[in-house]
């Protein structure tokens, strides 16, 4: 199939269009998923096509959801859920953890659960903190899940059939503020496995990683560095469990330096995990310490203040600095 030039937002549609078509034991569940199409309207007109018992109108009850779609997948179903909100998924916590992360291991593997949770994540949009959170580590923290992110239109749709195919349970994130960018989906390009990160742009002097929302803003730190002479390598991890660190590690093996930004904030943030690992298997490598750029460790700001919270162009670029010994190893927020 020729490629299209797709929102990320309508490449989720799409990707959800083609699953439902392909399979009718895909069923795609969430408040306000039906008949509104969604709050972002990833799921706009699937009902329409599908019918109310393929895309269904749940209660706002968050918990009550991924039981019932445990129970689906238990009888052989691949639901897909939405989880509104990324504030609103602790409600369905204990679900997730006590029962859908468990089950496969419990029932020594007689038992898979092929269930799909979308979540629109992380801030940039104006929103009020209990919209506006970064939960990745929380599930990257439970063994027996696998967490994907994408950060391109393309990715969003081959990430998600990939979930929705796979038989592992998938935390799927969505960063919200990148629903209406655009760019090429070719709806049948298969260039990566669903845990592969991709080297969205290559250099051999730092090596940023990250993920999501703050996969263009890295890429911009690197076009802004390259003016004066500085290669980054940006790494889009695209799984965070698993991590491929296969990846991370070779670049750092040939940059010597490691930058890792996320907006969550950085206490026991992924950032710290792969920070720890690469030091482990590229300590003799290493020119300096790994460099974290994060969120805050405080609440989610308000609206008019989300902008000092979440990294941008400069305190990616301050991070890079450091990492090459041209200001202080300060922390972030000193």
């Amino acid at each position: 199939m020729a490629a299209t030039t797709l929102t990320l937002g309508k490449a989720l549609n799409r990707a959800l269009y083609r699953e439902l078509a392909a399979d009718p034991k895909v069923v795609v569940m969430g408040e306000d998923v039906g008949v509104l199409g969604g709050v972002y309207r990833i799921t706009d007109g699937l009902q329409a096509e599908f019918g109310a018992h393929r895309v269904v109108d749940t209660p706002l009850a968050e918990s009550a959801i991924i039981g019932t779609a445990i129970g689906l997948a238990f009888r052989g179903y691949r639901p897909v859920c939405e989880i509104q909100f990324d504030g609103f998924v602790y409600p369905a916590f204990d679900q997730i953890v006590s029962q859908l992360a468990r089950m496969h291991a419990r029932t020594n593997g007689a038992v898979k659960l092929p269930l799909t949770i979308r979540i629109p994540v992380g801030g940039g949009i104006g929103s009020a903190e209990h919209h506006s959170d970064s939960p990745e580590a929380l599930f990257v923290h439970t063994p027996g899940l696998r967490v994907v992110t994408a950060a391109t239109p393309q990715d969003a749709h081959t990430l998600l059939r990939q979930a929705i195919a796979s038989d592992d349970p998938v935390i799927f994130f969505e960063p919200k503020r990148r629903y209406h960018v655009k760019g090429d989906v070719d709806e049948d390009a298969v260039d990566l496995p669903m845990g592969a990160a991709r080297v969205a742009r290559p250099g051999d002097q730092v090596t940023l990683v990250t993920f999501g929302s703050l996969v263009p803003t890295a890429l911009d730190a690197a076009t802004a560095a390259a003016d004066e002479g500085v290669r980054i390598e940006v790494i889009d991890l695209r799984s965070l469990s698993p991590i491929d660190f296969a990846t991370i590690e070779a670049s750092v093996r040939r940059t010597g330096r490691l930058v890792v930004a996320h907006e969550a904030p950085q206490t026991a943030g992924l950032g710290a995990e792969i920070a720890a690992t690469i030091t482990e298997r590229c300590f003799h490598y290493l020119e300096a310490a790994p460099v974290r750029v994060t969120g805050h460790d405080i609440v989610y700001p308000p609206a008019r203040l989300e902008q000092h919270h979440i990294p941008d162009l400069d305190r990616i670029l301050d991070g890079v600095d450091r990492a090459l010994g041209r200001a202080p190893a300060a922390l972030e927020d000193a």
